[in-house]
């Protein structure tokens, strides 16, 4: 699903050159949930853009599914990032003029599916994530949890094969954030896309089947827990 080889990231800064990057070789497979962690510049946002193609390395290699995002052009990129993947951000990015409903719809509008065709498959969303009594709210009449419920709806109402939260509880109270990861639970369990689950906290990274802790730009363990 997603091959890196050797993958490095330079940042010039001044006179300076910052290695947010330094090497990275890194297999996620087909529907798995990986959490990559690690404290604040160890290079997990980095590794995130360059997986999304919001960024282009300054070497190496990137396959998403099948997919060469450091060969494809714009135009690839566009449509990769439109139609197969899915993204999840601590600040939740909802439109306060649409109500929910509306918000998990956009992304299909925006690629001319059918009306009925979208209300349909943002109601079945709205279902998974429990907000099917608050599908005509609008995003100030909902708590935080509910917000980023409704982003993660949206996120996936286009079917993409690849799904990747960034820090998705950490704007979130505890009791809100146990049920979002409870929900990314979910959707990795019922194998509805790969996850990615990029946060600080090892306590979060704990919801996943696989952690990987990054330091200074590289790949420091890789640890399927129980085994």
């Amino acid at each position: 699903m997603i091959s890196l080889q050797k993958v490095t990231r330079y940042y010039e800064t001044g006179e300076r050159s910052v290695h947010a990057l330094d090497g990275v070789s890194l297999a996620i497979g087909r529907h798995e949930f990986v959490a990559i962690a690690g404290p604040s510049g160890c290079g997990k946002s980095t590794l995130m853009h360059l997986i999304a193609g919001l960024d282009r390395p300054t070497a190496g290699e990137i396959v998403v599914d099948g997919l060469s995002l450091t060969k494809a052009d714009d135009a690839q990129l566009t449509r990769f990032r439109r139609r197969q993947l899915g993204l999840v951000f601590q600040f939740f990015n909802l439109l306060p003029t649409m109500n929910v409903l509306e918000n998990v719809s956009l992304p299909l509008l925006l690629q001319g599916t059918p009306i009925a065709e979208c209300t349909a498959r943002a109601n079945d969303l709205l279902h998974l994530v429990g907000l099917t009594n608050r599908v005509t709210h609008f995003i100030h009449q909902l708590s935080g949890g509910e917000q980023q419920r409704t982003a993660i709806a949206r996120a996936l109402v286009h079917r993409p094969p690849l799904l990747i939260a960034d820090e998705p509880t950490g704007n979130l109270d505890t009791a809100s954030a146990a049920r979002v990861l409870e929900l990314l639970r979910q959707i990795a369990d019922e194998q509805l896309t790969t996850l990615i689950l990029v946060t600080h906290s090892p306590e979060v990274a704990a919801a996943a089947s696989r952690r990987i802790e990054m330091r200074d730009g590289k790949i420091v363990s890789d640890l399927v827990p129980g085994l």
